[in-house]
């Protein structure tokens, strides 16, 4: 009988194609043929005729496709491959005797049945079968071999760990020879530790300057909409109160409320996006790196630096010319660096421009500070450029060295301009320059990798 054949094939090739562990839902499948198996296998026994017969060759022929079928899911797998180059010519005979048994029972009869092809479609699904077989072999002394050479490599690198344990004892024990020179070393960055310190304090003044200044005006505007809202309110309830009330003045009363909510809802907003914004910045301390928005950012630190020097120097004005690109692409960058180094060009440059104005020898001297952004090749381009004092070709030089400021004594370290070139240029790939002419102005260029 067929059906046992079937049964033996859908037992080896379950183990031999590793089906519970590849393809599971299938391999469920197959497990539960067996019942149809038994049945058609009981209807033979109980002398089903031509039925049963039929029935059984048609079970064979199910199994031989669905097994064809399955090899084609695993076709990466070469053994499976094989499998079912095997078992399609086996496949394709069941099918072809199935259809002349109902097409041309007579000529079947007369001719046998296909028992000759049947026979060599076995045989040929024998060789192909032991070839399978051997190729799974071989795969497994692959996989055993791989095994064996990851252990092998565990064991290098536990050897690796234990010598590096042995140098790192060595250098600990050298390095307790050098106690002097690292005390002194120590002690210079103790000192400049300080000196950086004392940088970010005045960065921190000027931008908490900014902010306050910044945070005023809605604040104003807030005040200013409710003490006008207080008094609507007490005109709206002293219409109520006479005997003959004004529906339009009420009307109009509540319109003017209705419009003083609104604005105060505008910059109570305002106000909040600031506090936001900050909190933002102080959350991005970590160094991690975030898609910025550069536009946003020079806008917000051109006005921080501003509103910063305004609230030392009331009487100080000046223009503020921006010139973002649109569509600007964001930049992977650490957003509260990247804001300290803006912070600090957009301080000189107002600095600049203030000296230049203080000195009074230009009549029609408008101080300016221009903050231009623009998208090159794979690059992000900000330009800060100002119409103050400017700089020598020898203060050039060594403007971007440790130390080294223009600014009379308290008012600079020289730390700001060497920190914010180690930042672009270490911290984020990209480049800081910067042109200057005496009595013209300064212009610094940042160019940031996408």
């Amino acid at each position: 009988m067929a059906t046992p054949t079937a049964l033996g094939l859908m037992y080896w090739g379950r183990k031999t194609l590793q089906l519970p562990e590849r393809l599971p839902a299938y391999d469920r499948w197959l497990r539960q043929l067996w019942k149809p198996a038994v049945a058609v296998m009981a209807l033979g026994l109980l002398g089903g005729g031509r039925v049963a017969d039929w029935l059984d060759d048609f079970f064979l022929a199910a199994v031989l496709v669905l097994g064809v079928f399955i090899c084609w899911q695993l076709r990466t797998y070469r053994p499976a491959l094989l499998v079912g180059i095997g078992l399609l010519p086996y496949a394709v005979a069941q099918l072809l005797e199935l259809l002349l048994r109902l097409v041309a029972p007579d000529w079947m009869k007369r001719q046998g049945g296909l028992d000759n092809v049947d026979g060599l479609c076995f045989m040929w699904m024998g060789i192909i079968f032991f070839i399978a077989r051997s190729q799974h072999k071989t795969q497994q002394a692959e996989q055993a071999h791989r095994l064996a050479a990851e252990q092998e490599q565990r064991s290098i690198e536990s050897q690796t760990q234990t010598l590096e344990y042995e140098v790192g004892q060595r250098t600990a024990a050298l390095s307790r020879q050098t106690n002097e020179l690292r005390a002194t070393l120590q002690e210079l960055q103790a000192t400049q530790d300080q000196l950086i310190q004392r940088e970010k304090m005045a960065s921190l003044g000027e931008l908490t300057a900014g902010i306050a200044h910044e945070i005023q005006n809605p604040l104003n505007f807030v005040n200013n909409f409710a003490d006008v809202s207080a008094e609507l309110v007490a005109e709206l309830a002293e219409e109520r109160a006479r005997p003959q009330r004004d529906a339009d003045l009420e009307a109009e009363l509540l319109a003017d409320l209705r419009q003083n909510l609104q604005r105060i809802s505008q910059h109570g907003k305002r106000a909040s996006g600031i506090v936001r914004g900050m909190l933002a910045h102080s959350r991005q301390g970590s160094g991690e790196r975030q898609p910025v928005d550069v536009n946003a950012l020079c806008d917000e630190y051109l006005r921080l630096a501003y509103h910063g020097l305004r609230a030392k120097d009331k009487a100080f004005n000046a223009t503020l010319d921006t010139n973002f690109a649109s569509g600007l692409p964001p930049v992977e960058a650490v957003a509260g660096d990247l804001g300290r180094v803006l912070l600090n060009l957009l301080t000189n440059a107002f600095y600049a421009v203030q000296k230049r104005q203080q000195q009074g020898a230009e009549l029609g001297y408008q101080p300016t500070v221009r903050v231009a952004t623009a998208a090159g090749h794979d690059e992000v381009l900000i330009t800060v450029q100002d119409n103050g004092i400017g700089m020598s070709a020898d203060v050039l030089q060594k403007l971007f060295q440790p130390f080294f400021t223009t600014k009379p004594v308290g008012e600079g370290t020289g730390l700001g301009l060497s920190l914010a070139h180690d930042i672009i240029t270490k911290g984020h790939g990209g480049t800081l320059e910067v042109a200057s002419q005496v009595g013209e102005g300064t212009t610094f260029s940042i160019q940031l990798p996408q």
